[in-house]
């Protein structure tokens, strides 16, 4: 079976309008803050996770490279795994000691 393949409209099949011309939407560059400037949220969390307790960061400002080298870093100082999702860092297990530690001696002043 073949998949299909993304038209250059997303979906915009016919229009009326004799005027009308697709233009596709252009993302604009996130620009990662630097560390002072970020708000992160350190967290223990357990809701949707059959009981089990996961740390959970969240209130990165930036690219999507910059936060998954973030999770990276975090998640093999716990030598742990994790993932990152929609903006929130994920550690498996209860680390919230110990990331907020690390975030603060890498100069994420704004951690709470």
């Amino acid at each position: 079976m073949s998949k299909k393949k993304n038209t250059p409209g997303n979906g915009i099949v016919y229009s009326t309008n004799p005027n009308f011309s697709f233009e596709p939407e252009q993302e604009e560059d996130a620009v990662t803050l630097a560390p002072a400037e970020q708000i992160l949220r350190v967290t223990l969390d357990k809701k949707q996770r059959a009981g089990k307790v996961v740390t959970l960061i969240t209130g990165f400002v930036g690219k999507e490279e910059d936060i998954q080298k973030l999770g990276k870093e975090l998640k093999t100082k716990c030598g742990t795994g994790g993932s990152v999702k929609d903006g929130e860092i994920l550690i498996q297990g209860d680390y919230k000691d110990k990331v907020i530690k690390w975030l603060l001696d890498w100069g994420y002043k704004r951690t709470k």
